[in-house]
């Protein structure tokens, strides 16, 4: 928070001795926003949405996988109580 006051009270004191404009204001502003929200979503560890689809896809293959090999399993359980 102090970082961010501290942010504003130089802005503020640069817009007052008129050496920044609008322009350089707003371009300064989008640029802070822009790296603090990359360092956020560092620190979340997100994932593309190419990353997630292909993730997905491995889980949704391992789990049919896991289903036939439990399947067959239960087959030679039968099959062995049979006998």
């Amino acid at each position: 928070m102090e970082k961010y006051n501290k942010f504003l009270q130089n802005i503020t004191e640069l817009v007052e001795k008129g050496l920044v404009s609008s322009k350089d204001l707003k371009k300064e502003m989008e640029q802070s926003i822009k790296i603090k929200l990359e360092d956020l979503i560092n620190r979340l560890n997100l994932v593309s949405r190419e990353e997630f689809e292909i993730q997905k896809k491995i889980t949704d293959k391992l789990r049919k996988d896991l289903s036939k090999i439990k399947g067959k399993e239960k087959i030679r359980t039968k099959k062995a109580k049979k006998l």
